[in-house]
Formats: C-alpha cells, structure tokens, sequence
C-alpha cells in the first residue's frame, strides 16, 4: 500500500447518501463512502466515525448500520426531525453527537404549509375534482386574510411559515415548547395552548415528534378548535389522534389539510382518504428542488467543522 493510499485508509471514514463529489469542497482529511440504504454496504460500518443518514429511507433501513458502529462520533440527519433515529440511540457508544438539518427544510416546508392552508381556505381540491368531472363550480369561500393563525411549533419552521404568512393580512401566534419574546411578538408556552384554540380560524402545526407532543391535536384539542376551523399539519402524523380527528371531521365541523398522517403511508381503504374536509399530500414537506442545495451546503459546512475538531452546528443530543 502506497503512503497515499495508507493515509486515506486511515482517516476518519464518513458514509453520505449523496456522492462526495456531488458536494465539492469537502475536506480531503476524510475518507468517503457513498451509502443510500442499499443491501451491501460500502465497507466494515465499524469504521465509520460520520454518519449522514439517507434520506426519505426506511428507518429499519437507515438504522441496520448503527449496531455496528463502534467508532461512531457524529450521526447527521437530513430531515429536521430526528424521531426515526433516536430509538436507535441506545446501541451507540457514549459520546456521539445527534445532528438535525436546521436551515435545510424551512424554505420547502413553510411553502408547503402555506399552500394547504390556500388551498384548503380557497376550494381547490373541489376546483380539481370539478375540472375532472368538467362541471362549473362557482361558489364563495373563506380568504386568508383577517384571519387568525397559530402556529403549534414557532422553531426555524414555524418562523418561515411566518415569513410567508406576513403578505396575507392575517393575525399570527406563536406557540412554542416555553414562552419566549421575538422582535415579532411573544411566543407562548405549551402549556397555553388550550386557551389560544378557540379563538384561532386556522391551526398549523409544526412541532417536533416528542413524548411531549405525540397525540397532541387529541379529541380535547380538536374540541375546542371553532367551527369551520381549518388544521394543517407540516410536523408528523402522530403530532395527530387519527380517531379524533376523524370523528371530528366526519361531523363536518372541522377541516384539516395534512401532509403527514398515521399510519404513514396511509394505506388504501383508510377512512382519512374520504373524510370531508380533508386534503392529503404524500409527505412532501421537504423533498423540493431546494433540498439539494441547501443538504450539501450543511454536509459541507459539518464536515469542515469535524475535521477542524470544531464544535458542530444543529446538535440534538449526545449520548
């Protein structure tokens, strides 16, 4: 083995789901191997000291190396919520940092919730169906503006969905894990949340998946939503009690817009598919063409700050 090829045996190896050289300016003092999830993997997962998690994978397919990994010091995601890795935290050494991607999905995201929020508000779905079934179907519907929107999860997304929320001429409140104040306004604790309900026309939820927040939109939070309110969920599916929210909906009292559900995928024959009221996209938050830009400027940032030995942007835990 040449002095070269030795050296770059030996430095610290880093498994990215997307190719190396697909990134650019990554740091030469790392050892790269591509893996997005397939069967065989690139080498011994035992080497490996950075891994970036494949996105939209499988967590079963993205956690099958982690057991392996005894050298493992930094995991990275490429979605903002980390609940698909963190079960799996227990089969990793002490010491290795959790990362998310703050600053990848805001952009994607917030659009995306902006546009159910329209789409559901203006009629939409019922336009496409109409079209479809080539009938005229005039009608009046609620406008964005003068209404009141809160949004459950005031973090880097929420604060986005905010940023395209201003033009609209709507009411925003903010809800969020602990109060807070922003240059926009105060930011409400959790705890407050069952007081600020009523009195919202559309909720947006875009809170992390935690114990705090599993089953949060239960039957007492929907309860007390007003009629004709409108929920649009850009966070996880389990965020919301399905049941609930379909008797709910079933009552016709409710509207919901979400891009999340569970079960995930939402399996044909689910009464969610056909409840009134109700638009459903895939989970396609993120997945935009403003992913690969901004996943690669975060790979490229981490990754000049690890072989740097410099402390690493959007760390959630450590174990």
């Amino acid at each position: 083995m040449n002095d070269r090829a030795h050296a770059k045996s030996s430095a610290p190896q880093v498994w990215l789901p997307i190719p190396a050289e697909e990134i650019g300016g990554l740091p030469d003092s790392l050892d790269y191997r591509f893996w997005n999830g397939e069967e065989d993997f690139p080498a011994d997962p035992a080497a490996v000291e950075f891994y970036v998690v494949p996105y939209m994978q499988p967590a079963e397919t993205t956690a099958r190396p982690l057991s392996r990994m005894a050298r493992l010091r930094v995991v990275q995601t490429l979605s903002a919520g980390v609940d698909h890795v963190t079960p799996y935290l227990p089969q990793l050494p002490p010491g290795v940092r959790l990362c998310n991607a703050r600053g990848v999905h805001e952009a994607s995201t917030a659009e995306l919730a902006l546009t159910l929020v329209l789409a559901s508000l203006r009629g939409v779905p019922d336009f496409v169906r109409g079209q479809d079934a080539e009938e005229w179907r005039p009608a009046f519907y609620p406008a964005l503006a003068d209404r009141t929107v809160l949004i459950v999860g005031y973090g880097s997304i929420g604060a986005a969905i905010e940023d395209r929320l201003t033009p609209f001429e709507c009411d925003v409140v903010r809800v969020a894990r602990t109060a807070r104040d922003t240059p926009r306004g105060p930011v409400h604790g959790l705890s407050e949340l069952p007081e600020l309900l009523a009195a919202a026309d559309v909720v947006i939820l875009s809170t992390p998946l935690t114990d705090a927040t599993r089953g949060l939109a239960g039957a007492d939070f929907l309860s007390r939503l007003k009629d004709g309110a409108l929920l649009v969920n850009v966070a996880r599916g389990q965020v919301v009690d399905t049941k609930a929210l379909l008797a709910e909906l079933e009552t016709g009292r409710i509207r919901a817009a979400l891009d999340v559900t569970d079960p995930e995928p939402l399996p044909a024959g689910h009464p969610l598919w056909h409840a009134p009221g109700v638009l459903i996209s895939p989970h396609v938050g993120g997945p935009t063409s403003a992913f690969f830009p901004r996943a690669k400027r975060l790979l490229r940032s981490q990754l000049r700050r690890f072989a740097a030995g410099e402390p690493l942007d959007n760390v959630v835990t450590t174990t």
